[in-house]
């Protein structure tokens, strides 16, 4: 829980908050941060306290605490600058109001610049030899007299021997004094921005390097700063990395010396005119535009970050969101050729029945090869097997055709789907999975983490590091905190819209729950184990070390099926349950919820009227409302289930004009990959997702979606097929 510093300064944010997110009231914005100094979490705030924050969602809620915690950042730099100038000595009223205006960090650091303890330098060496006073004067463009003045400052004792020498430390001066004024850096910054150009070419001698010509787009390539997407920094970037590239920024420097001009000059005439203008010159040569380009190429590199990090993040939730399969047996099937295809059961609810290994491919015998068959149709058939999953990494077309063989000879129906496989091994070899399952080999636990993602996409993926699942771009070029934050907080979003069953859920699971740690997690658990499923939330004040904050942080979120309280199956928070049995108790005396009788009366109440009736608020009367009516609902029900599959395709079977189902993979800025029944996803190009212009592939598609797609191309060679989702192409 924060502290009562931590609160008042955040209290005070509220209204500097609100300048930068203008699309909150600022009592919005102070709801949020002061829920979140007591100790609230996020899902928490976003699920039961609605009429505090004005209902805000998750996004919302995480966009005020980003701009807070930015602005906290800001105001700790600033005081820490004022500090020192002020300490100098140098800390005038006018100084202290331009540090006010800072809105970025880098303002204040512009700013601070003059002041800052620096390496010596020949500026520095320039003004210990007395050169200040010169300089002040030549600023004053004298019309005469400029050697003659310079020639009092000529002493050899001071490494001036001579007027050259006298001038060059006056020229050092300038130009270091010229490149830390603050307004010039922000006038250049702005004017590269809007005028710069982003530069790349090959790097001499480096053509061998990039035999595969990944880069050969940006061998000679320039773009406008300003138009620059995010994909296209980070490629650059990596290949300048792998030293294929060199890279910078061009811009014409005759209108950024113009400016140093008009406003060092201005209407002045005389000598004193040249040698200012030189030291401005250098000052841009030498200092500022050096330091622009840095600034500029970091800005556009963090600002990629974050692009690809959100693409990362949204495909993630996706992919976290998927549709389970639920009521049904399933077979994970982990495709090999030497090592055999490992086969894991498992009951509906997960529970793992019978595992087998059988060799269907070759170099395994003839024998064997032979005996696959009915080994495999004998499983489907002992245990009701009514779904495969067939992880989709190596062998995993031929284990296709093989599976489809087989089903072809039933005489009721089994289906399969192709499962992204992405990061089975990573669990596999991970300590939980060994202590789930100590005696299996590796691909055999990776059988069950297959099985198990499309029974339950969310309960499975959620063991496993996220970078590992495959649904971003860059990710491994983006800085790995970031993302790691990024990804825990789409984790706990997906986790805590979705809620578990307490008596089911893994700890991985748990630990993702409001309010819940990883060592709350296992004590859950291990209660469970130990005295039994829970009958009630109550159970759950019995944890050791669920502290009354902890529970009510994670009570919501945590549902129990079938126990003494009908409310424990509902997202109904246990602070409702007096306002939701008030409720029952006028139009269910029987206690039941979720009836269409009760539905159908629940949808004609007056809301405004009876929350007053109950003392509720009217956004948590409307959630109580949806509890009663579906209980035990699942957000992830509708979403698009998975695309079954008897038969399979091949490359060879892809012709121009076919209509195809696809299921969209992953969602990258240029357009998505789409599984459509072969080895190789397709891609939809942004240009081919719909019939109008797009902007952000996400806005059309995302991660499990099924969609209709034609084929445009296949190239068998080089393992490609263009597809399209615009029905007037394929026309």
């Amino acid at each position: 829980m924060a502290t009562k510093q931590t609160e008042t300064a955040l209290s005070e944010l509220a209204k500097p908050v609100q300048q930068q997110l203008s699309q909150y009231r600022v009592q919005q914005i102070q709801a949020v941060l002061s829920l979140l100094d007591e100790g609230n979490t996020v899902p928490f705030i976003a699920r039961y306290r609605k009429e505090r924050t004005g209902s805000l969602d998750e996004v919302a809620i995480r966009d005020i605490e980003d701009e807070a915690r930015r602005l906290m950042k800001l105001n700790q730099r600033r005081q820490e600058v004022l500090k020192i100038i002020d300490e100098q000595g140098k800390l005038t009223p006018a100084l202290r109001q331009n540090f006010a205006r800072a809105t970025v960090i880098q303002q204040v650091e512009d700013l601070y610049l003059p002041y800052k303890q620096k390496r010596r330098t020949k500026a520095t060496v320039a003004r210990e030899a007395g050169l200040t006073p010169l300089t002040e004067w030549l600023l004053t463009f004298p019309a005469s007299g400029l050697d003659a003045k310079a020639q009092q400052f000529v002493d050899p004792t001071k490494d001036l021997p001579d007027l050259p020498a006298v001038w060059a430390g006056v020229h050092e001066i300038l130009a270091e004094t010229f490149s830390e004024q603050a307004a010039f850096r922000e006038w250049i910054r702005q004017f590269t921005w809007q005028h710069g150009e982003l530069t790349s070419k090959l790097k001499r001698g480096a053509a061998d390097d990039d035999e595969q010509q990944v880069y050969a787009t940006y061998y000679d390539f320039s773009q406008p700063l300003k138009q620059l997407p995010p994909y296209r920094v980070l490629a650059i970037n990596r290949g300048e990395r792998e030293k294929i590239l060199t890279v910078g920024i061009s811009v014409d420097p005759a209108s950024i010396l113009q400016y140093g001009h008009f406003r060092l000059v201005g209407q002045h005439q005389g000598p004193a005119v040249a040698k200012v203008t030189a030291a401005f010159a250098d000052a841009y040569k030498r200092f500022l535009g050096p330091a622009i380009e840095r600034e500029l190429r970091r800005q556009l590199t963090e600002k990629a970050d974050d692009h690809a990090i959100q693409v990362f993040g949204n495909n993630l939730y996706h992919l976290l969101m998927q549709a389970p399969l639920k009521g049904k047996v399933v077979m994970g099937f982990d495709p090999a050729y030497r090592t055999g295809c490992k086969l894991a059961i498992m009951d509906p609810n997960g529970r793992f029945l019978a595992k087998q290994v059988i060799y269907p491919h070759k170099p395994a015998n003839a024998k064997d090869r032979a005996a696959a068959g009915p080994a495999f149709k004998q499983l489907l058939e002992k245990y009701h097997v009514e779904m495969i999953a067939i992880g989709n990494g190596t062998a995993s077309r031929e284990s296709e055709e093989f599976v489809s063989t087989i089903l072809k000879t039933l005489d009721h129906p089994v289906y399969y789907v192709l499962v992204n496989e992405a990061g089975a091994s990573v669990y596999s070899a991970s300590a939980n999975a060994r202590a789930e399952f100590a005696d299996f080999h590796v691909e055999e636990r990776s059988a069950v983490s297959i099985g198990r993602r499309l029974q339950d996409p969310l309960a499975e993926l959620i063991k496993i590091d996220p970078k590992a699942v495959g649904v971003g771009q860059y990710q491994h070029d983006v800085p790995e905190k970031a993302l790691d934050a990024q990804l825990d907080r789409v984790v706990e979003t997906a986790v805590n819209q979705v809620g578990v069953n307490v008596n089911t859920a893994s700890p991985e699971l748990l630990t993702h729950i409001s309010g819940l740690t990883a060592t709350t997690a296992k004590n859950i658990v291990a209660y469970r184990n130990e005295n039994g499923a829970f009958a009630a939330r109550q159970e759950l004040k019995k944890v050791p070390r669920l502290g009354p904050k902890a529970y009510q942080q994670a009570v919501g979120f945590l549902r129990i099926i079938g126990g003494r309280e009908p409310l424990d199956n509902t997202d109904i928070h246990p602070e409702s349950y007096a306002a939701a049995h008030q409720l029952l108790t006028q139009l269910a005396p029987d206690g039941q919820i979720g009836t269409p009788k009760l539905q159908q009366q629940l949808a004609q109440l007056n809301q405004a009227k009876l929350a007053d009736q109950l003392g509720v608020g009217v956004a948590t009367l409307s959630d109580i409302i949806a509890g009663l009516s579906k209980p035990g609902r699942d957000l992830r029900d509708s979403m698009p289930a998975p695309l079954l599959r008897q038969d399979v395709l091949t490359m060879a079977d892809l012709k121009p004009g076919m209509e195809l189902q696809g299921t969209v993979r992953n969602v990258v800025d240029f357009g998505a990959f789409v599984d459509i029944g072969v080895k190789q996803d397709g891609l939809v190009h942004i240009s081919q997702l719909a019939d109008h212009y797009v902007s952000d592939p996400s806005t059309v598609v995302t991660i499990g979606d099924v969609v209709t797609v034609w084929v445009l191309s296949v190239d068998e060679n080089r393992h490609r097929i263009q597809l399209t989702m615009r029905a007037e192409q394929h026309d």
